[in-house]
């Protein structure tokens, strides 16, 4: 996600400083921006000239504290574990400038328990975005119990500045988008599971039937099925049973297919593609 936060960010004419904790996974990050960037040219989405200007506008770090220096607004994109988000907002404001709006990408913790450890957490909050980022329009602005006004004024121009559509949500499990849509892709793997239909015609329901521009399993394959679990079981601790994850979707995770990022979970992929439905003989299986 922070390639994508970073290069739609640039885009929009802001200087950017995209850091990772190796060099390779920095320079993975700035090869997907440039891909990305390079693909809008191929589609006519942006002229090459901007597509370079954008691209130009990107630095690559490894150290936090460069990374941050100076800098009006941090958003972390870091996995969803509420202890390493703690420890990267501290990392963070330990270097940061004063009045730098510190933000999190989460898509389902607590944006109030991730700010509790600022000294001043006034300045927190949640910035949720879509992935593919750079394709997506929205932008979950989430508001922690201590975020201040200008905190979230900052974050509702931020937002139409990248030219992003916001909503804005208290703070609370899974916030709007994640809980609607996680309670709607575990139950699509419930069905899969029981063997109400195949993963592909699932999709195909709710794409022609309902509009989605992606079916609900092909969508958990590309969040991740590792992330999708993760979710589940907060969800299930915060709200109660009926967040409990699918146990087909625990052995995808436990078997390592865990979706477009492994080439395999309800679908197989190549090249960025889903290309067949994968193995199907989870279907049925309690």
């Amino acid at each position: 996600m922070g390639h994508g936060i970073a290069q739609v960010t640039a885009t929009a004419g802001h200087d950017v400083r995209l850091r990772d904790v190796e060099r390779e996974f920095v320079d993975d990050g700035l090869d997907a921006i440039r891909s990305n960037l390079d693909g809008g040219v191929e589609r006519e989405k942006l002229t090459a000239a901007a597509a370079d200007a954008a691209f130009d506008r990107i630095e690559g770090h490894t150290d936090l504290a460069d990374a941050v220096s100076g800098a009006d607004l941090v958003v972390e994109a870091v996995p969803e574990d509420i202890d390493i988000k703690q420890e990267t907002f501290r990392d963070v404001e330990e270097h940061a400038a004063d009045d730098a709006v510190i933000a999190s990408n989460t898509s389902s913790l607590s944006v109030t328990e991730i700010a509790s450890v600022l000294s001043d957490p006034s300045r927190a909050v949640g910035l949720h975005f879509f992935n593919p980022v750079h394709i997506m329009g929205l932008v979950e602005i989430v508001v922690a119990e201590q975020t201040g006004e200008t905190t979230r004024e900052f974050a509702r121009e931020f937002v139409s500045d990248i030219d992003k559509t916001a909503v804005e949500v208290t703070d609370s499990p899974g916030f709007a988008s994640s809980r609607l849509g996680v309670a709607l892709g575990c139950e699509a793997i419930r069905m899969v599971e029981t063997g109400v239909a195949t993963a592909e015609d699932i999709d195909a329901a709710m794409e022609l039937g309902y509009r989605h521009p992606m079916g609900p399993l092909e969508l958990t394959d590309v969040v991740g099925l590792d992330v999708r679990l993760d979710i589940l079981e907060y969800l299930r601790e915060e709200l109660g049973e009926r967040f409990r994850p699918p146990q087909v979707l625990k052995r995808k995770v436990r078997a390592g297919n865990l979706g477009k990022k492994s080439g395999e979970g309800f679908y197989v992929w190549e090249d960025g593609e889903a290309v067949r439905p994968a193995d199907s003989s989870e279907e049925g299986r309690p």
